[in-house]
Protein backbone atom coordinates (compact mmCIF):
# COMPACT_ATOMS: atom_id res chain seq x y z
CA UNK A 1 0.00 0.00 0.00
CA UNK A 2 2.66 2.40 1.01
CA UNK A 3 4.54 1.85 -2.30
CA UNK A 4 1.21 2.65 -4.55
CA UNK A 5 0.55 6.01 -2.33
CA UNK A 6 2.44 8.64 -4.85
CA UNK A 7 0.33 11.16 -4.04
CA UNK A 8 -1.56 13.85 -6.39
CA UNK A 9 1.71 15.02 -8.46
CA UNK A 10 2.93 11.40 -8.77
CA UNK A 11 5.77 11.68 -6.60
CA UNK A 12 7.04 9.65 -3.50
CA UNK A 13 5.33 10.52 -0.10
CA UNK A 14 2.56 10.64 1.78
CA UNK A 15 0.63 13.33 3.19
CA UNK A 16 3.60 15.71 2.15
CA UNK A 17 2.43 17.68 -1.35
CA UNK A 18 5.31 19.92 -1.40
CA UNK A 19 7.50 17.05 -1.13
CA UNK A 20 11.26 16.88 -0.36
CA UNK A 21 11.86 17.61 -4.33
CA UNK A 22 14.73 16.78 -5.39
CA UNK A 23 17.17 19.95 -7.78
CA UNK A 24 15.73 18.78 -10.68
CA UNK A 25 12.29 19.68 -9.86
CA UNK A 26 11.04 15.76 -9.72
CA UNK A 27 9.66 13.61 -6.69
CA UNK A 28 11.61 11.09 -5.03
CA UNK A 29 11.30 8.12 -7.57
CA UNK A 30 11.90 10.88 -10.28
CA UNK A 31 9.00 9.19 -12.07
CA UNK A 32 6.53 11.92 -12.26
CA UNK A 33 5.93 15.35 -14.44
CA UNK A 34 8.11 18.29 -13.89
CA UNK A 35 6.30 21.02 -11.66
CA UNK A 36 7.77 24.76 -11.69
CA UNK A 37 8.19 25.88 -7.72
CA UNK A 38 5.96 29.09 -6.22
CA UNK A 39 8.92 30.54 -5.55
CA UNK A 40 10.19 30.37 -8.65
CA UNK A 41 7.28 31.93 -10.48
CA UNK A 42 7.43 34.59 -7.99
CA UNK A 43 11.19 35.41 -8.51
CA UNK A 44 10.55 35.51 -12.59
CA UNK A 45 7.38 38.20 -11.87
CA UNK A 46 10.09 40.13 -9.75
CA UNK A 47 12.71 40.46 -12.64
CA UNK A 48 10.20 41.60 -14.94
CA UNK A 49 8.55 44.23 -12.88
CA UNK A 50 12.18 45.51 -12.27
CA UNK A 51 12.77 45.22 -15.33
CA UNK A 52 10.08 47.93 -16.59
CA UNK A 53 10.56 50.29 -13.83
CA UNK A 54 14.57 50.72 -15.03
CA UNK A 55 16.58 48.30 -12.96
CA UNK A 56 18.42 45.15 -14.28
CA UNK A 57 17.58 41.51 -15.06
CA UNK A 58 18.78 38.81 -12.98
CA UNK A 59 21.87 36.65 -13.13
CA UNK A 60 21.81 33.50 -13.76
CA UNK A 61 19.01 31.22 -12.84
CA UNK A 62 20.44 28.49 -10.11
CA UNK A 63 19.13 25.32 -9.54
CA UNK A 64 15.95 25.29 -7.51
CA UNK A 65 14.46 28.40 -9.03
CA UNK A 66 17.16 30.90 -7.86
CA UNK A 67 18.56 33.85 -9.82
CA UNK A 68 22.18 35.72 -9.16
CA UNK A 69 20.37 38.93 -8.64
CA UNK A 70 19.32 41.25 -6.34
CA UNK A 71 16.06 41.59 -3.63
CA UNK A 72 12.48 43.74 -5.28
CA UNK A 73 12.29 45.94 -7.62
CA UNK A 74 15.04 49.09 -7.73
CA UNK A 75 12.57 53.29 -8.02
CA UNK A 76 14.97 55.70 -9.68
CA UNK A 77 15.28 59.63 -8.95
CA UNK A 78 13.96 59.74 -12.79
CA UNK A 79 11.25 57.25 -12.46
CA UNK A 80 9.80 59.65 -9.37
CA UNK A 81 10.12 62.85 -11.55
CA UNK A 82 7.90 61.09 -14.10
CA UNK A 83 5.23 60.13 -12.12
CA UNK A 84 5.33 63.66 -10.44
CA UNK A 85 4.89 65.30 -13.80
CA UNK A 86 1.93 63.12 -14.97
CA UNK A 87 0.27 64.12 -11.80
CA UNK A 88 0.28 67.05 -12.09
CA UNK A 89 -0.73 67.51 -15.69
CA UNK A 90 -3.38 64.97 -14.76
CA UNK A 91 -4.01 67.23 -11.89
CA UNK A 92 -4.11 70.81 -14.09
CA UNK A 93 -6.16 68.83 -16.73
CA UNK A 94 -9.08 67.97 -14.21
CA UNK A 95 -8.82 71.17 -12.52
CA UNK A 96 -8.87 73.69 -15.98
CA UNK A 97 -12.48 74.04 -18.21
CA UNK A 98 -13.10 76.17 -21.07
CA UNK A 99 -16.68 78.14 -21.12
CA UNK A 100 -17.54 78.75 -25.21
CA UNK A 101 -19.65 81.74 -25.59
CA UNK A 102 -23.08 80.06 -26.11
CA UNK A 103 -22.11 78.63 -22.89
CA UNK A 104 -21.72 79.52 -19.04
CA UNK A 105 -19.84 77.53 -16.18
CA UNK A 106 -21.71 76.88 -12.79
CA UNK A 107 -18.78 76.00 -9.75
CA UNK A 108 -19.75 73.97 -7.03
CA UNK A 109 -17.63 73.60 -3.45
CA UNK A 110 -18.54 70.38 -2.68
CA UNK A 111 -21.59 70.23 -4.27
CA UNK A 112 -22.83 73.67 -3.16
CA UNK A 113 -23.14 76.79 -5.38
CA UNK A 114 -20.60 79.07 -5.49
CA UNK A 115 -20.26 81.09 -8.14
CA UNK A 116 -21.58 81.57 -12.32
CA UNK A 117 -18.82 81.66 -15.00
CA UNK A 118 -18.61 83.01 -18.58
CA UNK A 119 -16.65 82.44 -21.31
CA UNK A 120 -13.16 81.93 -21.66
CA UNK A 121 -10.69 79.19 -19.60
CA UNK A 122 -11.08 78.72 -16.52
CA UNK A 123 -9.36 76.60 -13.11
CA UNK A 124 -11.34 74.81 -10.45
CA UNK A 125 -9.80 73.22 -7.26
CA UNK A 126 -10.67 69.90 -8.38
CA UNK A 127 -11.91 67.78 -6.64
CA UNK A 128 -12.93 70.32 -4.00
CA UNK A 129 -14.46 72.40 -6.95
CA UNK A 130 -16.52 71.00 -9.67
CA UNK A 131 -17.75 72.52 -12.33
CA UNK A 132 -20.86 72.35 -14.85
CA UNK A 133 -20.75 73.94 -18.12
CA UNK A 134 -24.31 74.59 -19.35
CA UNK A 135 -25.35 75.62 -23.20
CA UNK A 136 -27.57 78.70 -22.39
CA UNK A 137 -28.47 80.57 -25.96
CA UNK A 138 -29.48 76.74 -27.27
CA UNK A 139 -32.92 77.02 -28.40
CA UNK A 140 -34.98 73.84 -27.24
CA UNK A 141 -38.42 73.04 -28.26
CA UNK A 142 -41.30 71.28 -26.54
CA UNK A 143 -44.39 69.63 -28.93
CA UNK A 144 -47.43 69.73 -27.00
CA UNK A 145 -50.41 68.34 -28.17
CA UNK A 146 -48.70 67.10 -31.82
CA UNK A 147 -50.50 64.54 -33.56
CA UNK A 148 -48.41 61.11 -33.85
CA UNK A 149 -48.97 57.53 -33.91
CA UNK A 150 -49.86 57.23 -30.29
CA UNK A 151 -52.60 60.10 -30.72
CA UNK A 152 -51.88 61.82 -27.43
CA UNK A 153 -55.09 63.98 -26.02
CA UNK A 154 -52.99 66.56 -24.94
CA UNK A 155 -54.05 68.94 -27.69
CA UNK A 156 -57.57 68.60 -26.90
CA UNK A 157 -59.06 71.32 -24.92
CA UNK A 158 -62.38 72.42 -24.05
CA UNK A 159 -63.90 76.24 -24.59
CA UNK A 160 -65.63 78.61 -22.59
CA UNK A 161 -69.21 77.84 -25.25
CA UNK A 162 -68.60 73.97 -24.05
CA UNK A 163 -66.93 72.98 -27.37
CA UNK A 164 -63.87 70.65 -27.85
CA UNK A 165 -60.47 72.11 -30.08
CA UNK A 166 -57.36 70.29 -30.87
CA UNK A 167 -54.58 72.50 -30.82
CA UNK A 168 -50.96 71.66 -31.71
CA UNK A 169 -48.22 74.49 -30.79
CA UNK A 170 -44.41 74.44 -29.74
CA UNK A 171 -42.74 76.26 -27.02
CA UNK A 172 -38.95 77.43 -27.70
CA UNK A 173 -37.07 78.20 -24.43
CA UNK A 174 -33.41 78.53 -23.43
CA UNK A 175 -31.74 79.42 -20.22
CA UNK A 176 -30.71 82.66 -18.68
CA UNK A 177 -29.79 81.54 -15.56
CA UNK A 178 -28.02 78.08 -14.94
CA UNK A 179 -27.50 78.03 -10.96
CA UNK A 180 -31.58 78.06 -11.01
CA UNK A 181 -31.82 75.76 -13.92
CA UNK A 182 -29.37 73.53 -11.99
CA UNK A 183 -30.86 73.26 -8.35
CA UNK A 184 -34.48 74.31 -8.90
CA UNK A 185 -35.74 71.99 -11.67
CA UNK A 186 -35.45 68.31 -11.19
CA UNK A 187 -36.66 67.70 -14.73
CA UNK A 188 -36.55 70.99 -16.72
CA UNK A 189 -38.18 69.73 -20.31
CA UNK A 190 -41.03 67.69 -18.53
CA UNK A 191 -41.91 70.60 -16.06
CA UNK A 192 -41.78 73.42 -19.20
CA UNK A 193 -43.87 70.76 -21.27
CA UNK A 194 -46.28 70.55 -18.14
CA UNK A 195 -46.86 74.13 -17.75
CA UNK A 196 -47.34 74.97 -21.53
CA UNK A 197 -50.34 72.73 -21.58
CA UNK A 198 -51.59 73.72 -18.49
CA UNK A 199 -51.06 77.66 -19.65
CA UNK A 200 -52.84 76.93 -23.08
CA UNK A 201 -55.61 74.78 -21.44
CA UNK A 202 -56.43 77.64 -19.38
CA UNK A 203 -56.59 80.39 -22.04
CA UNK A 204 -58.41 78.35 -23.92
CA UNK A 205 -61.11 77.59 -21.14
CA UNK A 206 -61.43 81.33 -21.18
CA UNK A 207 -62.11 81.82 -25.13
CA UNK A 208 -64.92 80.62 -27.59
CA UNK A 209 -64.18 78.29 -30.54
CA UNK A 210 -64.81 80.34 -33.03
CA UNK A 211 -62.24 83.15 -32.35
CA UNK A 212 -59.65 80.27 -31.83
CA UNK A 213 -59.94 78.56 -35.01
CA UNK A 214 -59.87 82.02 -37.39
CA UNK A 215 -58.69 85.56 -35.90
CA UNK A 216 -57.59 85.37 -32.25
CA UNK A 217 -54.03 83.45 -32.85
CA UNK A 218 -51.79 86.02 -32.29
CA UNK A 219 -53.54 86.61 -29.43
CA UNK A 220 -53.49 83.21 -27.85
CA UNK A 221 -49.67 83.02 -28.87
CA UNK A 222 -48.67 86.03 -26.42
CA UNK A 223 -51.40 85.15 -23.67
CA UNK A 224 -49.61 82.02 -23.65
CA UNK A 225 -46.25 83.30 -23.65
CA UNK A 226 -46.77 85.95 -21.04
CA UNK A 227 -48.92 83.16 -18.54
CA UNK A 228 -45.83 80.23 -19.29
CA UNK A 229 -43.08 82.77 -18.26
CA UNK A 230 -44.69 83.96 -15.34
CA UNK A 231 -45.37 80.84 -13.84
CA UNK A 232 -41.17 79.66 -15.04
CA UNK A 233 -40.43 82.87 -12.81
CA UNK A 234 -42.27 81.62 -10.01
CA UNK A 235 -40.78 78.58 -10.02
CA UNK A 236 -37.19 80.04 -10.21
CA UNK A 237 -36.58 78.05 -13.37
CA UNK A 238 -33.98 80.19 -14.52
CA UNK A 239 -35.90 79.41 -17.78
CA UNK A 240 -36.28 82.19 -20.78
CA UNK A 241 -39.23 80.76 -23.05
CA UNK A 242 -38.53 82.36 -26.75
CA UNK A 243 -41.58 82.37 -28.21
CA UNK A 244 -44.52 80.09 -28.06
CA UNK A 245 -45.34 79.04 -32.25
CA UNK A 246 -49.39 78.27 -32.64
CA UNK A 247 -49.12 75.21 -34.95
CA UNK A 248 -52.78 73.84 -35.22
CA UNK A 249 -56.22 74.71 -34.14
CA UNK A 250 -59.21 72.61 -35.53
CA UNK A 251 -61.93 70.56 -34.43
CA UNK A 252 -61.30 67.07 -33.31
CA UNK A 253 -61.19 64.52 -36.38
CA UNK A 254 -63.93 62.33 -35.73
CA UNK A 255 -66.16 65.44 -35.93
CA UNK A 256 -64.06 67.82 -38.11
CA UNK A 257 -66.66 66.81 -40.97
CA UNK A 258 -69.82 67.85 -39.08
CA UNK A 259 -68.03 70.80 -37.68
CA UNK A 260 -67.39 72.42 -41.59
CA UNK A 261 -71.29 71.56 -42.21
CA UNK A 262 -71.95 74.00 -39.42
CA UNK A 263 -69.71 76.28 -39.91
CA UNK A 264 -70.70 76.43 -43.73
CA UNK A 265 -74.62 77.10 -42.18
CA UNK A 266 -73.66 79.44 -40.48
CA UNK A 267 -71.70 81.53 -43.05
CA UNK A 268 -75.18 81.51 -45.31
CA UNK A 269 -76.71 82.30 -42.38
CA UNK A 270 -74.88 85.53 -41.93
CA UNK A 271 -74.83 86.01 -45.70
CA UNK A 272 -78.70 86.01 -45.37
CA UNK A 273 -78.55 87.75 -42.32
CA UNK A 274 -76.49 90.54 -43.97
CA UNK A 275 -78.50 90.83 -47.21
CA UNK A 276 -81.73 91.32 -45.07
CA UNK A 277 -79.52 94.10 -42.83
CA UNK A 278 -79.11 95.64 -46.27
CA UNK A 279 -82.25 95.62 -47.42
CA UNK A 280 -83.71 97.18 -44.42
CA UNK A 281 -81.21 99.52 -44.51
CA UNK A 282 -81.55 101.01 -47.86
CA UNK A 283 -86.16 100.67 -47.41
CA UNK A 284 -85.73 102.53 -44.39
CA UNK A 285 -83.27 105.05 -45.87
CA UNK A 286 -85.46 105.46 -48.73
CA UNK A 287 -88.58 105.82 -46.51
CA UNK A 288 -86.86 108.36 -44.15
CA UNK A 289 -85.83 110.26 -47.44
CA UNK A 290 -89.59 110.38 -48.49
CA UNK A 291 -90.80 111.32 -45.57
CA UNK A 292 -87.94 114.18 -45.06
CA UNK A 293 -88.98 115.29 -48.81
CA UNK A 294 -93.38 115.47 -47.50
CA UNK A 295 -91.97 117.57 -44.73
CA UNK A 296 -90.10 119.83 -46.41
CA UNK A 297 -92.95 120.18 -48.81
CA UNK A 298 -95.55 120.65 -46.72
CA UNK A 299 -93.25 123.16 -44.88
CA UNK A 300 -92.50 124.97 -47.98
CA UNK A 301 -96.57 125.09 -49.17
CA UNK A 302 -97.14 126.48 -45.41
CA UNK A 303 -94.46 129.18 -46.10
CA UNK A 304 -95.58 130.14 -49.65
CA UNK A 305 -99.67 130.07 -48.72
CA UNK A 306 -99.26 132.11 -45.59
CA UNK A 307 -96.65 134.66 -47.37
CA UNK A 308 -99.15 134.90 -50.63
CA UNK A 309 -101.79 135.72 -47.50
CA UNK A 310 -100.08 138.59 -45.94
CA UNK A 311 -99.17 139.48 -49.84
CA UNK A 312 -102.90 139.54 -50.62
CA UNK A 313 -103.48 141.67 -47.52
CA UNK A 314 -101.19 143.92 -48.07
CA UNK A 315 -102.28 144.87 -51.31
CA UNK A 316 -105.59 144.45 -49.81
CA UNK A 317 -104.50 147.23 -47.19
CA UNK A 318 -103.00 149.43 -50.21
CA UNK A 319 -105.96 149.12 -52.35
CA UNK A 320 -108.26 150.65 -49.29
CA UNK A 321 -106.09 153.28 -48.93
CA UNK A 322 -106.39 154.29 -52.53
CA UNK A 323 -110.16 153.45 -52.32
CA UNK A 324 -110.56 155.92 -49.22
CA UNK A 325 -108.50 158.76 -51.45
CA UNK A 326 -110.86 158.25 -54.73
CA UNK A 327 -113.23 156.01 -54.91
CA UNK A 328 -114.43 155.62 -58.45
CA UNK A 329 -111.66 155.93 -59.95
CA UNK A 330 -110.41 153.04 -57.53
CA UNK A 331 -113.51 150.89 -58.52
CA UNK A 332 -113.08 151.31 -62.10
CA UNK A 333 -109.58 150.37 -62.13
CA UNK A 334 -110.50 147.00 -60.20
CA UNK A 335 -113.39 146.10 -62.69
CA UNK A 336 -111.10 146.66 -65.30
CA UNK A 337 -108.26 144.06 -63.83
CA UNK A 338 -111.16 141.78 -62.72
CA UNK A 339 -112.28 141.30 -65.86
CA UNK A 340 -109.05 140.98 -67.74
CA UNK A 341 -108.22 138.49 -65.61
CA UNK A 342 -111.24 136.44 -66.19
CA UNK A 343 -111.96 137.10 -69.78
CA UNK A 344 -107.90 136.69 -70.16
CA UNK A 345 -108.22 132.68 -69.32
CA UNK A 346 -111.25 132.04 -71.96
CA UNK A 347 -111.62 131.66 -75.58
CA UNK A 348 -113.04 134.49 -77.04
CA UNK A 349 -115.27 135.19 -80.75
CA UNK A 350 -115.87 139.08 -80.96
CA UNK A 351 -119.14 139.97 -82.53
CA UNK A 352 -120.46 143.30 -82.98
CA UNK A 353 -124.45 143.53 -83.95
CA UNK A 354 -124.71 146.72 -85.02
CA UNK A 355 -122.73 146.27 -87.64
CA UNK A 356 -124.41 146.17 -91.40
CA UNK A 357 -125.06 143.42 -93.71
CA UNK A 358 -124.52 140.03 -91.94
CA UNK A 359 -123.73 141.76 -88.77
CA UNK A 360 -120.50 139.84 -88.34
CA UNK A 361 -117.02 141.27 -88.07
CA UNK A 362 -114.04 140.14 -89.72
CA UNK A 363 -113.24 137.00 -88.04
CA UNK A 364 -110.14 137.84 -85.40
CA UNK A 365 -108.41 134.50 -84.31
CA UNK A 366 -107.15 135.83 -81.15
CA UNK A 367 -107.44 132.55 -79.65
CA UNK A 368 -104.73 130.68 -82.38
CA UNK A 369 -102.55 133.85 -81.53
CA UNK A 370 -102.37 133.12 -77.79
CA UNK A 371 -101.39 129.18 -78.69
CA UNK A 372 -97.53 128.10 -79.45
CA UNK A 373 -96.73 127.61 -83.20
CA UNK A 374 -96.71 123.94 -84.61
CA UNK A 375 -93.54 122.99 -85.63
CA UNK A 376 -93.40 122.94 -89.24
CA UNK A 377 -93.93 119.22 -91.34
CA UNK A 378 -90.34 117.60 -91.99
CA UNK A 379 -90.01 115.19 -95.03
CA UNK A 380 -92.68 114.03 -97.87
CA UNK A 381 -92.61 114.08 -101.57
Amino acid sequence: MAGNNGGPWGGGGSGNRGGNRGNDGRGPGGDGPQIPEIDELMKKGQEQLKVLMGGRGGGTRRPGGGSGGGGGPAITRGTVLIGALVAVVLYIYASFYTVKPEEQGVELFLGEYMRTTNDGPHFAWWPLISAEVIPVTTERTENVGVSNSSRSESGLMLTTDENIVDIDFQVVWNINDPAKFLFNLRDPQQTVKSVSESAMREIIAQSELAPVLNRDRGLIESSAWELIQTTLDSYDSGINIVRVNLDKADPPREVIDSFREVQAAEQERDRLQRQADAYANRVLAGARGEAAQVLEEAEAYRASVVNEAAGEASRFSAVLTEYNKAPDVTRKRLYLETMEKVLGRVDKIILDENQSGSGVVPYLPLNELRKPAAPAATGGN
